[in-house]
């Protein structure tokens, strides 16, 4: 899995969002998880099973997710190419919270492994 992040509080200081894509190889996903602030993603390429607040949806490219703050959800590649997804989120700060551990991390901090 490779993270890569596009604007955010590290390269545009002003910023009010935070955005960047995700590539998931076949078969991986990110664990059941909440953010402190609303989230769209965006299936740039492949298919994906995505889960949020409980109902699940097959995702394909340019379908486009609104996750509220503090909703359950993941995003799974289930096809056989990779899935590239783009996230935004609607704050300078963010953090991951994993439903599992209920463990709260700061997003992409070293503890944020997804």
């Amino acid at each position: 899995m490779e993270t890569r992040l596009l604007v955010g509080k590290e390269n545009a200081a002003d910023t009010p969002f935070t955005s960047g894509t995700t590539v998931f190889p076949p078969g991986c996903g990110a664990p059941l998880h909440s953010h402190n602030c609303a989230e769209q993603v965006t299936i740039l390429q492949g298919t994906a099973e995505a889960m949020i607040n409980g109902k699940t949806n097959v995702l394909g490219p340019l379908d486009t997710s609104f996750v509220p703050a503090n909703a359950p959800h993941y995003f799974r590649n289930t096809g056989a190419e990779p899935l590239i997804i783009l996230w935004i989120y609607g704050a300078q700060d963010v953090t991951r919270t994993f439903t599992e551990t209920g463990e709260t991390v700061p997003h992409m901090s070293a503890r944020d492994q997804v």
